[in-house]
């Protein structure tokens, strides 16, 4: 089943007073690259979402985007720092001593002296919050492959509709061929005989120029090669994994055999087809770019 580069999918866990909430958007890259956005506290776990983006992932932007909630009690701590505000009144004391000031100093003027008050936050469970971190990103990113697969379906779908247009085209020209050749053939004898009139024709002569004009057209292998590479295609579609560089360096060798084609025909129906061929198989390159 061939994939879209481009999808999205969100999942988000609530379990014991912590919540996750996981959105994932890919879009077109040549290769995999992805980016872990996640609280600074979550950090440790950066390693452990890149490997499992990578079990779902082959080619892409990927940005992740992690947002955590503990909603429990005992999520802060709040820290005395005992020794520190006895420096502060000690400080405070001299100053008004010294200066022979009135000692107004209270209890709120220590505690909002800078360091004395502090809250920190409570140290986590890292085991319990890689569980459900992870599983939140595990969801998001079964949903994300279900979005990539359903795009890639319709894409598959649009290819495989220009897919029977390029087979009509190549089959109209590979029917087309002899014909060319044969009118060629006549068109030769009307003017040799419209020239020499009564006078004795080399029939050998005429044979000789029509092979050469026979092998100068000829596309049989062109046409060949383009039936060869529709149905690689088609067979692409049903193998598994990344199939988006195969397909794309099958459009250039399609796109290359119906330049040929185009180069070699001197007949303006063939021409017409030609030029279609090659629209068509550039609207395919163009929806192969976002196929993983």
């Amino acid at each position: 089943m061939i994939k879209s580069m481009t999808g999205f999918g969100r999942c988000e866990v609530s379990r014991d007073d912590r919540k996750v909430s996981v959105e994932i958007k890919s879009v077109n890259h040549r290769y995999l690259e992805l980016g872990i956005k996640i609280p600074r506290k979550l950090n440790f776990l950066d390693n452990d979402i890149r490997n499992l983006a990578k079990e779902y992932v082959e080619r892409g932007k990927v940005d992740v985007f992690v947002t955590y909630q503990n909603l429990g009690e005992g999520d802060e701590d709040i820290r005395y720092n005992a020794a520190l505000a006895k420096e502060y009144f000690d400080a405070y004391t001299q100053i008004s001593e010294e200066l022979g000031t009135e000692n107004d100093i209270k209890t709120s003027h220590i505690m909002r002296s800078p360091d004395v008050i502090t809250i920190e936050s409570a140290e986590e469970d890292e085991d319990a919050v890689k569980d459900i971190v992870l599983e939140a990103c595990k969801g998001a990113l079964e949903k994300l492959v279900e979005s990539r697969s359903n795009e890639g379906e319709r894409l598959k779908k649009d290819i495989l509709a220009k897919l029977d247009s390029i087979s009509e085209n190549v089959d109209f020209v590979e029917e087309k061929s002899p014909v060319i050749v044969e009118e060629y053939k006549e068109k030769i004898n009307e003017k040799i005989h419209e020239l020499l009139d009564d006078t004795q024709i080399d029939e050998s002569r005429i044979a000789q120029e029509v092979t050469m004009f026979a092998d100068k057209v000829c596309v049989d292998e062109e046409i060949v090669r383009l039936k060869s590479h529709v149905k690689a295609m088609i067979q692409t579609f049903d193998q598994e994994g990344a199939v988006g560089r195969r397909l794309d360096f099958i459009t250039q060798e399609m796109n290359r055999e119906a330049n040929t084609t185009l180069s070699k025909t001197t007949d303006k129906d063939v021409s017409e087809k030609a030029i279609t061929l090659k629209t068509d198989i550039e609207k395919v390159r163009e929806q192969i770019q976002n196929i993983e």
